[in-house]
């Protein structure tokens, strides 16, 4: 599953841990030790932090209009 991998320590000093995944995702991430200089407000301890899996789909929103060539009148 993780290849060694159980404990890691993020930036903020949080330390997290790698369990196995529910649907959809291989991998859950959990925060351990939320860091007492930690300001974000997502780092809290035993709660999961969650990969938003619809950020890497293509987006569903039309796109902007192709024109084509520009050209100059007159």
């Amino acid at each position: 599953m993780l290849k060694g991998f159980s404990h890691a320590r993020l930036a903020c000093g949080c330390r997290v841990s790698f369990r196995e995944g529910t649907t959809g995702s291989p991998v859950t991430v959990v925060v351990d030790a939320a860091a007492p200089g930690c300001i974000n407000p997502l780092h809290v301890t035993a709660l999961p932090l969650y990969d938003y899996r619809e950020a890497l789909r293509p987006s569903t929103r039309l796109g902007p209009l192709v024109d084509g060539e520009f050209e100059e009148e007159g």
